[in-house]
């Protein structure tokens, strides 16, 4: 964390449709990492958000880079002319991409599931992982946060950050006792007063308890984390349908989910958006700043480690 200039080793995390520049600018400026959500947006989208961002802070600041976008290679050639500090990836490998960035002088950090993907990420030279647990919202793996942090941090060499689960300043001490240098959190940040989403999703995530996520998309191989509602019930009533077929046409559930996510960051749409978050979604009951969420965070990490030897 040391080498990005941060003054709390938190990164919030890159959500699409919803991390953009403006989000990402407040929480650079008050001491943590803010990250780009690219998602599946068009070159020209991302490069809009790089430059809010920078008419917004000095602080240095991250791009997500979805690799199964269709405008992977349009998106990278943006983070390459824009010099971006950090670029986290998910959903794939991005060994190809690793030597240009880089060379523009980007730390690059991927999200990995596994031990396994963990040492592939190491051996091709990126600078850290995410190392990010079922807990998470969106995409998720298959491994809980506290399994999988111990077990990618004894397995390489390189810096791990925690994810998934992760709300307060007790998730920051428990990762950082679990040997991470540092922390993500997506969730905790969907209810920050400078994150732009629809007031409906802002309002959900608030007013959920600990049971209201679910997971859609096991069938396809694909599982996401979101809140409870009648798109997401709907999709599971449709998927579960689809399995006990053995259906192998997947043109109703693609139909389901088509947009929905973004339908639910700018319209508010509860009744076909999809409204990603992760299962600490039931902590977070305060709409606060950036800055705010990053300093009660932190001071609740500092308590709690000073608390720690007592307890033994």
């Amino acid at each position: 964390m040391q080498s990005l200039g941060l003054k709390y080793p938190i990164f919030q995390g890159g959500m699409a449709w919803v991390a953009n520049g403006h989000l990402a600018a407040a929480v650079s400026e008050a001491g943590g990492l803010g990250i780009i959500g690219s998602g599946h947006a068009p070159a020209d989208v991302v490069e809009h958000e790089i430059h809010t961002a920078k008419s917004l802070t000095d602080k240095p600041f991250g791009v997500n880079v979805m690799l199964l976008s269709p405008h992977v290679q349009e998106v990278i050639d943006v983070i390459v002319r824009e010099k971006v500090a950090v670029v986290t990836t998910g959903a794939g490998n991005p060994s190809e991409y690793i030597e240009r960035l880089k060379g523009a002088g980007s730390k690059v950090i991927p999200v990995v599931p596994s031990v396994g993907l963990a040492r592939i990420m190491e051996r091709v030279g990126v600078d850290a992982v995410i190392a990010e647990g079922m807990e998470s919202g969106g995409h998720i793996g298959k491994m809980t946060t506290m399994a999988l942090v111990p077990q990618v941090i004894d397995a390489v060499s390189i810096p791990v950050i925690a994810a998934g689960g992760i709300g307060d300043g007790r998730g920051v001490a428990a990762a950082l006792m679990l040997g991470a240098a540092g922390v993500q959190m997506g969730t905790r940040f969907l209810s920050a007063t400078e994150c732009d989403i629809h007031p409906n999703y802002k309002k959900a995530v608030l007013k959920a308890k600990d049971i209201d996520t679910l997971v859609t998309g096991d069938y396809l191989g694909h599982p996401a984390r979101v809140l409870k509602n009648k798109m997401s019930r709907a999709y599971l009533v449709a998927e579960k349908a689809a399995a006990q077929a053995g259906q192998d046409d997947f043109a109703e559930l693609e139909e389901l989910g088509n947009g929905s996510l973004r339908r639910a960051v700018q319209t508010g749409d509860s009744e076909t958006g999809s409204f990603m978050a992760g299962e600490i979604a039931g902590m977070v009951k305060q709409e606060m700043s950036c800055a705010d969420i990053l300093t009660s965070t932190v001071a609740q990490a500092k308590a709690c480690l000073q608390q720690g030897p007592a307890l033994l």
